[in-house]
């Protein structure tokens, strides 16, 4: 039950409510030459904590997709970063960096109105990324090199021993 994606066939009136919402902040974002068409919204309990559409463009924040933005208002609002409470209703199938987001805040459930396919054809394809998170480092197209580990793992080591910690 920890992430479930479930196509707006079965969705309730208040389903729809929500995702209508989302996909008219896709259009408001777009409108408002913030950023791509994609909207989200967040729900707890029945009731809109969040919203957020697209801003890359905007912001010049490449990381400021729509949910992104609504997980940093929902987080900002609830004054958590965990949002197993919450359903997240997006105008489109997120993207490997928001399929992230969304697992680190660990929604309940996330709705989605069009498919990652539907987004490509209008120039947003990330089937890409899903291709180089396959690929050894090596064989990856933005290099990646290991430096500073020895550094790096006193850090961690501390991390591990720290009593006063907020694990996530």
């Amino acid at each position: 039950m920890f992430l479930e994606y479930i196509s707006t066939k079965k969705m309730n009136n208040k389903d729809q409510e929500y995702i209508r919402r989302a996909i008219q902040l896709a259009k408001e974002g777009m409108d408002n030459n913030a950023g791509g068409p994609f909207g989200a919204v967040i729900v707890r309990n029945g009731e809109i904590v969040a919203e957020g559409y697209n801003k890359v463009t905007s912001t010049n924040d490449p990381t400021a997709h729509a949910e992104v933005t609504a997980i940093r208002n929902a987080c900002k609002e609830l004054k958590t970063f965990q949002l197993d409470d919450c359903i997240l209703y997006t105008s489109c199938e997120p993207c490997p960096m928001c399929l992230g987001a969304i697992y680190w805040a660990r929604f309940k459930k996330v709705f989605y109105a069009l498919e990652q396919t539907d987004a490509a054809t209008i120039g947003f394809d990330d089937q890409f990324i899903y291709d180089e998170i396959d690929k050894d480092k090596d064989a990856r197209k933005i290099p990646f090199k290991q430096i500073g580990r020895e550094e790096a793992l006193p850090v961690f080591q501390e991390w591990d021993q720290k009593e006063n910690r907020t694990d996530y």
